[in-house]
């Protein structure tokens, strides 16, 4: 079997392989089986806080071996007990010891080690899953491949707190997704964990914790049901406020602030309820405070985010409570200056979690201000707050930059700070580069901001239109992401609306009409209404609408015919007939019209249509 470490490593790690390594694999092979047993045990204080020695071990080819005494019919529940506990603690050491172990097929063998009727060994086997099952490298598909899995580890729920705590660890690392989430629902994962929640045994309550707050994550049929389940005669939502109380631990606090919040996100919980407004969101802000470690900071501040996006109260409530604003925008100075920090390891500790600073405290002023003029005007006062948004728009994080992006995308929402704060930065500048070269998920917000910063009133508007902007939205326009094709066809709608003739002829002539039907084709409705604003916002004012319809009539004409003969909605028909309206509002495009029979009996046959919308369209 390939249980061999990467090569480069192999051979550095053979270098130091010392005799007594060799001796502690010999052993496993020794025909007496006390002296097999004495072995493992040895190995097992061996590698304890070792990560050399379990590097030798398993260079030497110890894995396998152990694997094979594990499965042993022969082997007695004790050794089989002490091989999982050995090959436990070899998990525990690197990403690579890990890799080893998934090589040489080690979950299927300890999985088939949980039907044993020995307890011990049980434990031992889920304790060695559970640290297998939580390292970054372990597929979590290979908990699903057997469909027998799942519900034997329901059933070893019931055995002892050590089954509890290392199963709810499994799922909760293990799920991940719709999924996951409705084969552990299916499974009875609801019944069979509410109860561990009043487990005298604080793990077992945490992780039992952790798994509901993974259940209910964006899925409604999760919160639905953990809405009415009751535990010891108290609803479940009952149980989750009582764990947010000031005196349980911090991580009880977050966890339990996490499965409220989630409920209330799937439509479980109302966002007015008692138990979110005074009990979930006070919670979380109190998490974004000085006192709070960086870690739960920035989880506090990122559950927060998600809670109150698409809530305009609680934004309000939020934004008054604890200061919060202002609290924020202490996550922006760390790492702290080296001067003032003495200890290396804390400042490694800063420079660790920075980027999840500023990334949580960008996601949370977005959230905040998604709605709220005054909101928006608080946060932007905040101290260096719009610097700080423009340079998190350069950061070599990916995470950081979208959420800076979608921070100012949320401010941008605002007329007033389009016309000054926006201006005054010259936030355009750096918004234009962040077009040029980035991932999808950056690009798709960055083109919506981009889209507000072209509306007619944006002092922005023309150094965006001076730097080359046209031919970096045409190009969106044929993006293979329905949502980059959306915002690049509605910037441009945007930037065509009362624009000068020069600028829609440009528009036209790096669109291009062959694109143009293109996306009066696209199979997404979102694109064609707005193609079909383009073309409405091109086609006005009357010297623009006979110089356009003399070049391109004959196409454009084309099009409306090939909307009007659709299969299409009541608003589609209806942003066609506008156009067409426009166009008999030229002085000679008119009679591109009035000489198209087809055309005419189309109009008469709208007139005569049972639909107030287009009648009142065509009569425009």
């Amino acid at each position: 079997m390939a249980c061999l470490l990467e090569t480069p490593i192999r051979m550095s790690v053979l270098s130091e392989v010392t005799a007594s390594s060799r001796h502690y694999v010999d052993r496993l092979f020794d025909p007496d089986p006390q002296k097999v047993l004495q072995g493992v045990i040895d190995m097992k204080n061996a590698v304890i806080g070792n990560n050399k020695q379990k590097a030798n071990l398993i260079v030497l080819g110890a894995v396998p071996r152990l694997l094979y005494l594990l499965q042993q019919e022969t082997s007695s529940t004790e050794l089989k007990t002490e091989c999982a506990v050995v090959l436990g603690s070899l998990a525990m050491g690197t990403e690579n010891n890990v890799k080893s172990l998934l090589d040489c097929h080690i979950i299927p063998a300890l999985l088939q080690g949980l039907l044993s009727p020995d307890l011990k060994f049980i434990e031992a086997c889920l304790r060695c899953l559970r640290t297998i099952f939580t390292s970054p490298v372990t597929p979590e598909e290979l908990l699903y491949t057997d469909a027998t899995v799942i519900p034997h580890l329901m059933a070893l729920l019931s055995r002892s707190r050590y089954t509890q705590e290392y199963i709810c660890q499994i799922f909760s690392h293990c799920c991940k997704g719709p999924d996951h989430q409705t084969i552990l629902f299916n499974h009875g994962a609801v019944q069979n964990i509410a109860h561990l929640l009043t487990s005298l045994s604080y793990k077992v309550r945490m992780q039992a914790l952790k798994c509901f707050s993974v259940l209910a994550f964006e899925n409604p049929q999760v919160s639905m049901t953990l809405v009415n389940v009751l535990v010891d005669g108290e609803l479940l939502p009952q149980i989750f406020v009582k764990m947010l109380q000031r005196d349980k631990p911090i991580e009880m606090q977050l966890t339990s602030a996490k499965c409220l919040t989630y409920m209330c996100r799937a439509g479980a919980i109302r966002t007015d309820d008692n138990c979110i407004v005074l009990k979930t969101l006070p919670c979380l802000v109190r998490m974004c405070s000085k006192e709070r470690l960086l870690e739960e900071r920035v989880e506090g501040a990122e559950t927060l985010a998600y809670l109150i996006e698409p809530d305009v109260e609680l934004q309000r409530i939020a934004s008054i409570t604890d200061h919060l604003i202002a609290m924020l925008a202490d996550y922006f100075k760390y790492p702290s200056s080296v001067s003032a920090i003495t200890d290396i390891k804390r400042l490694d500790h800063d420079l660790k979690h920075a980027h999840e600073l500023r990334q949580a405290a960008f996601k949370l002023y977005a959230s905040l201000g998604a709605n709220d003029e005054d909101i928006r005007k608080k946060i932007i006062e905040t101290e260096n707050m719009m610097d700080r948004i423009v340079t998190g728009l350069s950061e070599s994080s990916v995470k950081v930059r979208l959420a800076a992006v979608r921070c100012l995308h949320s401010l941008s929402r605002s007329v007033q700070q389009l016309r000054t704060s926006f201006q005054d930065h010259a936030v355009w500048k750096p918004l234009m580069k962040v077009l040029q070269n980035a991932p999808d998920e950056i690009l798709v917000v960055a083109s919506s901001m981009l889209c507000n910063l072209l509306l007619e009133f944006s002092p922005s508007k023309e150094p965006i239109l001076e730097s080359g902007a046209v031919e970096l939205l045409c190009g969106l326009t044929q993006s293979e992401n329905p949502a980059l094709r959306v915002n690049g066809i509605w910037a441009l709608m945007n930037m065509a609306f009362q624009a000068e003739q020069k600028i829609k002829a440009d528009i036209l002539r790096s669109l291009s009409t062959e694109q143009l039907f293109r996306l009066l084709s696209d199979s997404d409705l979102n694109v064609l209404m707005k193609t079909l604003g383009l073309l409405r916002n091109l086609l006005s004012t009357r010297p623009h609408i006979d110089k356009i319809m003399s070049t391109h009539g004959k196409q454009i004409m084309q099009a409306v015919t090939l909307i009007l003969e659709g299969e299409h909605n009541i608003e589609v028909k209806e942003q066609t007939l506008c156009i067409l309206a426009n166009i008999a509002d030229g002085t000679t495009a008119k009679d591109l019209i009035m000489t198209n029979d087809d055309i005419l009996q189309k109009i008469k046959y709208y007139m005569g249509a049972q639909t107030g919308h287009l009648l009142k369209s065509v009569g425009s």
